[in-house]
């Protein structure tokens, strides 16, 4: 992150004559010229760091991020964020930004991979290996969030025509697996980099993108006859490719392509979940992180840290943080009793104006890996708190390897069984807790289903799985079911704490533990009797409200504060809020998102008639 930054300043400038915001929309009036740009290794390395922010920015993990069992969005139902995290969707509300800038990569990287292809430089083999994983990147997002969508593998200056209809997302993702399988031969191992950073693709983290582009390209998406133009709403179905010769194909490259990661043992997991995150959010490399989006400071606006965590007070000594977006309710009754992942992903606090930190209601929890109080300062700028984004570590190979493996076989393997066996014992410390693991292959496919969700909460991958497992109208609904339980104090559900009390705790920079400690009871009078005489020191908030508990007992005090001042609480008291949860979600329709009809469509006549159906 530090290293790059005044090269990719410099890069960004010098490397792009064509535009890239208008990409297969309008035509470029001017041409790259190569030969000053990759006359030297130097110069070529500019430009191929300059690709790597290109395709990146915050929508992806708070619009398109949204809208799950595990994360949910705090702002008003007129808002198109919200929307968007509700599956309210149109040709005027879609994750524009997030099309544009994947499209500006992949012509970064083509015009990169073009310009290198006509010199002879020493050491470009692992520049090349770059840009095809950058590629990759950037329509494996296209793909995940639009399904078909334009394809090339050329700088738009060399293109016959600046327009282009939608293409097959089976012929994209085997174009991507393609690249990725050469990527993986030109990159160097992690131990051959001397100044090895995860903010640069290498050799595994090219397997890990090759990975989880075979498992798309492997599993369920929404498709439709492609053939008539508009297409017909009858045609939509979610369903895997029909070729099962070549699903198991790319299963067994998948599977694969993590054993060539585990087999090198240069990643491995942390002992403690925790610090994992206490890493990411100071900049520091953990061992199990295999690729982080470097954030470049004043150069890179995407507010991980401010958007997506915990509220923090403007006056508070860590600045402002305002999350438009919360964990889902319902994921904090996930997390099985003992799970230290549980209180790593879900922050259950926030800071007021004298950076004192307060306990929340479940429905006012915030994503937690990216709380700032567990940073050592602020950051650039309370909206640049300098975290990388992450996007592959040691546990997503591990999982991603035990569900390719039960593909592949039909049943998981003992390695299968141990690769998902080593994220649950991190998890829980020990394997006396972890539970019996299933050895059929539906039941292990659910058990690693709930276990990506619990693993990786909050890293805004989950929209698109759930799709990819041809799950995710079921999941949503089935989770909208499970809060009407929880509201009811039904089942299991009846054994959580209804009161906690807790004393606000002072905030400081690398706060040391991931919760305000407090004492919990099913009643106020229960709660009072473990108090003991020490009660009026304590504060009482009632856990199924969107409030605090109202000041039965003289003897305990009143939270100071109301639901208003802190964004995103939600009770259970009042389901009011629920009718709008995932409210324009429709089977076989918001699997994918519509392109911008005015931006996308309109401009390229090569989509006329080419949008998603049912939009």
């Amino acid at each position: 992150m530090k290293k790059y930054i005044a090269i990719i300043s410099f890069a960004a400038l010098s490397l792009f004559a064509v535009s890239c915001e208008g990409f297969l929309e309008i035509p470029s009036e001017t041409k790259f010229d190569s030969s000053s740009i990759f006359s030297s290794y130097d110069k070529a390395e500019m430009a191929v760091l300059a690709a790597y922010p290109a395709g990146y920015n915050r929508e992806m993990w708070y619009q398109l991020g949204m809208g799950t069992d595990e994360v949910i969005s705090t702002e008003g139902s007129t808002n198109s964020k919200n929307q968007i995290g509700n599956y309210v969707l149109s040709g005027g509300i879609t994750g524009t930004s997030t099309y544009t800038s994947a499209y500006a990569a992949i012509e970064y990287a083509n015009v990169c991979i073009d310009g290198l292809s006509k010199v002879n430089i020493s050491g470009i083999d692992r520049l090349v290996g770059e840009c095809y994983c950058i590629r990759a990147m950037a329509y494996l997002n296209l793909v995940r969030y639009w399904g078909d969508v334009p394809y090339t593998t050329v700088p738009v200056a060399s293109l016959e025509s600046f327009y282009s209809s939608r293409v097959s997302r089976d012929e994209i993702l085997d174009g991507c697996v393609k690249d990725l399988q050469d990527a993986v031969k030109l990159l160097p191992w992690k131990s051959e980099i001397s100044d090895f950073t995860p903010e640069r693709y290498c050799k595994e983290s090219a397997y890990a993108l090759l990975a989880r582009v075979a498992l798309y390209d492997a599993g369920y998406s929404l498709r439709w006859d492609m053939n008539t133009v508009p297409y017909a709403v009858g045609s939509v179905k979610i369903a895997k490719r029909d070729d099962s010769a070549k699903v198991k194909e790319l299963n067994k490259i998948a599977m694969d392509a993590c054993k060539a990661v585990m087999d090198r043992g240069s990643f491995s997991l942390d002992t403690d979940y925790a610090n994992i995150f206490r890493d990411l959010v100071n900049g520091r490399y953990n061992k199990e992180s295999i690729l982080e989006q470097g954030q470049y400071g004043t150069n890179c606006n995407v507010e991980t840290g401010y958007t997506n965590a915990a509220f923090c007070h403007a006056s508070s000594m860590y600045g402002k943080a305002q999350p438009a977006m919360k964990m889902n309710p319902a994921l904090y009754f996930d997390y099985e009793e003992g799970d230290q992942r549980r209180d790593v992903s879900i922050c259950t606090y926030a800071v007021d104006d004298k950076s004192n930190l307060h306990l929340h209601p479940y429905g006012g929890f915030y994503v937690g890996k990216f709380r700032v109080s567990w940073k050592s300062s602020i950051g650039t700028a309370t909206n640049k708190r300098d975290i990388n984004w992450p996007w592959f570590r040691y546990d997503h190979i591990l999982l991603m390897y035990a569900e390719a493996a039960n593909e592949y076989n039909g049943a998981p393997t003992t390695e299968a069984i141990n690769a998902l066996k080593q994220i649950r014992i991190r998890a829980f410390g020990s394997e006396s807790l972890i539970g019996t693991i299933p050895t059929d292959h539906d039941g292990f496919l659910n058990a690693i289903i709930e276990e990506n969700k619990l693993e990786f909460a909050g890293e805004s991958w989950r929209r698109t799985e759930l799709c990819r497992w041809g799950i995710q109208y079921e999941t949503l609904m089935a989770t909208k079911d499970k809060l009407v339980k929880i509201a009811g104090r039904e089942g299991k559900y009846a054994n959580f704490d209804r009161y906690r009390a807790y004393k606000p705790v002072a905030g400081v920079f690398n706060y040391s533990d991931t919760v305000v400690p407090y004492v919990g009871a099913q009643t106020l009078e229960e709660l009072n009797n473990k108090l003991s005489a020490d009660a009026p020191n304590w504060t009482i908030v009632d856990m199924y409200n969107n409030k605090v508990a109202a000041n039965t007992d003289s003897a305990l005090q009143m939270a100071g504060y109301s639901s208003g001042e802190w964004q995103g609480n939600t009770g259970f008291s009042d389901l009011a809020w629920y009718k709008d949860l995932f409210r324009g979600l429709t089977k076989n329709k918001t699997e994918i998102c519509p392109l911008s009809q005015t931006s996308v469509i309109d401009v390229n006549p090569g989509l006329k008639d080419q949008q998603a159906p049912g939009y």
